[in-house]
């Protein structure tokens, strides 16, 4: 990603920091908002959040099994 340096009074640069403490966010990303936010809308990325609890997965065991089914579906497709 292109960067760009830009020099801030210490004391708003102080507040801003602790503005995006509160937040729980970087000093980086407030500054991203905040040019977002007077611009106005521009492309949208989603939160890396919004790929967590989408759904339920109705009790699969993929996750703890993956290996054993790997075996499986390799020993049927060289004996098949």
């Amino acid at each position: 990603m292109p960067w760009s340096q830009i020099s801030i009074p210490i004391e708003d640069q102080r507040r801003a920091r602790a503005r995006a403490l509160d937040l729980g966010i970087s000093l980086e990303e407030y500054v991203r908002r905040l040019i977002r936010a007077d611009l106005g809308e521009g492309p949208r990325t989603a939160e890396v959040s919004a790929l967590f609890d989408l759904g339920d997965s109705g009790g699969s065991d993929i996750a703890r099994h993956k290996d054993g089914y790997l075996a499986d579906a390799f020993d049927a497709n060289a004996n098949g």
